[in-house]
């Protein structure tokens, strides 16, 4: 029974009762302020049944942006999951994914903290996987200066050129015979952004170890996206289970490995007597200069440098490859498109050996096929997890602060009420007068995704993607080989952080003859 405070006046002393109301004060307003909020009932998303401690992760699948679409035609464009014990909503709309990266971009633009990526990332001294915070800001800045930006973009046009051409010499020299596209893009890309971030000494003696790095960063992209307890299970349980699992060993020995490779690198370059670069100062070397400006400060270390390559050679590499194979996998299958794309680069650029970085602007045609490429197969299907910093609405739901937000780009790339009648369907055409660009303004189209945490290296990924795939449909003519017919080429997927080909694509490339037109 309360004690009525008359009675409080004769059974304490006055100045015990000032120091008790002292106290029971913010006890009764935090009382009352919960007791408001939970009065308060939250509008949440809709979503379907749980299972107990699993949640909904048993309803994920091997890839979990088909089984993420399936579930948002029952249930709607703005799904509420829980994930072990994570709240995660998804969005799988055009307009819900507005509000996410534009509206409420300010709010909605943290990333989770989970074990794998934090560790493989140096402790979040990284951009893609780094939560929102001032360090952050200031290292995207930095990055999409020295790297990413549309400057530096055509200032590395030779480390694309010198690419494609070893590309062209290699399919040439494979004398009419099928091969393996995808060994060749890969080769490309690897060479691309090695010399971008290591200068000339990339492919020399100096790396006579980097098919082992190869493995490695293969390895890493792997961690990133496999299961991990922790991430759903943030707690003792959930760091026994990837312990008893082998995620932790397997997590530690992929670090050790790029740490070491990166260590090498970094002590390369911090090297005095080492040459001075010929196209002037690689990406490590802004870096180093940078973490010598700062030494004796925490501000910029060598895990600074660290955290940032591991984006570098984890998400750039992949990316623009495997984009390239998908769009020349849905070329084969549609002939029509194929001869109308050949048709258009062949008659801007004339008889030249080959494709000029300032032929590309005039290829409109090749620059729909990009577009429907990344529309039908974005490389990340879901846009890294974002996580709300700040109770917010979407789509007239009530979404809780420290919610996991997944963007579906791939179900958007698909929705039929943004891509009409036929949306499953590779179609350049669909852009004919229409405009949509990824740039991140036109939300039925985000392979990129958009806002503060659209991917900085757009520019330098899709200068990439159309310069080399013009090359390889003005250099050859492409054909399957003897028995396959464009129907049986599968559009199967493989599941991962990236999402490409099941099967391998196998063409047969034949040397065009332009000086003979």
């Amino acid at each position: 029974m309360a004690v009525p405070l008359p009675v409080l006046e004769y059974c304490l002393p006055q100045q015990w009762q000032l120091i008790l109301l002292l106290v029971l004060l913010p006890l009764i307003f935090l009382l009352a302020k919960s007791w408001s909020r939970k009065g308060r009932r939250l509008h949440l998303p809709p979503g379907p049944p749980r299972l107990p401690i699993l949640g909904n992760l048993h309803q994920m699948g091997a890839l979990p942006h088909r089984s993420l679409r399936d579930l948002a035609r029952r249930h709607g464009p703005v799904v509420l999951l829980r994930l072990g014990a994570v709240p995660t909503v998804v969005v799988s709309s055009a307009e819900a994914a507005r509000e996410v990266m534009k509206t409420h971009d300010a709010d909605c633009c943290s990333r989770p903290d989970t074990p794998g990526p934090r560790r493989l990332s140096y402790e979040h001294k990284d951009v893609a996987f780094s939560p929102y915070s001032d360090y952050w800001r200031e290292m995207r800045k930095l990055f999409v200066v020295e790297l990413l930006s549309m400057r530096r973009v055509q200032a590395t046009g030779y480390a694309r050129e010198a690419q494609v051409d070893k590309l062209i010499g290699r399919l040439t020299s494979a004398g009419q015979k099928p091969v393996f596209l995808e060994d060749h893009i890969f080769a490309l890309m690897d060479g691309v952004i090695g010399t971008v971030a290591f200068g000339n000494i990339y492919g020399t003696e100096q790396f006579a170890h980097k098919k082992h790095f190869h493995d490695v960063v293969d390895e890493a992209v792997s961690a990133k996206a496999s299961f991990s307890a922790e991430d759903y299970f943030p707690n003792a349980l959930g760091c026994l289970v990837d312990r008893l699992t082998g995620v932790v060993s397997r997590r530690e020995r992929v670090f050790r490995d790029l740490d070491d490779f990166f260590e090498t690198i970094i002590e390369q370059h911090l090297d005095h007597s080492r040459a001075t670069p010929e196209r002037g100062p690689d990406l490590i070397d802004v870096f180093v200069a940078l973490m010598t400006e700062h030494q004796g400060s925490p501000s910029f270390t060598k895990d600074h440098i660290k955290g940032l390559l591991s984006n570098v050679f984890t998400a750039s590499v992949d990316t623009s490859s495997v984009t390239m194979v998908w769009a020349m996998a849905e070329l084969i299958r549609k002939p029509a498109v194929l001869k109308k794309v050949q048709e258009e680069i062949r008659a801007v650029v004339g008889n030249k050996e080959r494709v000029q970085p300032d032929d590309v602007p005039q290829l409109k045609y090749l620059k729909m096929v990009v577009k429907e490429t990344l529309r039908l197969h974005p490389a990340v299907p879901l846009l890294l997890p974002r996580e709300t910093l700040r109770d917010v609405k979407i789509s007239g739901y009530d979404v809780p602060a420290r919610t996991r937000l997944l963007v579906n780009a791939w179900a958007i790339g698909r929705d039929p009420c943004s891509w009409g009648d036929s949306p499953e369907e590779f179609d350049p055409d669909r852009f004919e007068g229409k405009d949509v660009d990824f740039n991140g303004t036109h939300f039925e189209l985000v392979p990129f995704g958009a806002g503060r945490r659209m991917c900085p290296g757009m520019a330098m990924g899709v200068a990439t993607v159309e310069f080399t795939l013009a090359n390889l449909l003005y250099c050859f003519d492409w054909a399957l080989p003897e028995g396959m017919a464009a129907e049986d080429v599968s559009t199967e997927e493989a599941g991962g952080l990236t999402v490409r080909k099941k099967m391998p694509l196998v063409l047969v490339p034949t040397r065009y003859k332009w000086h003979q037109r």
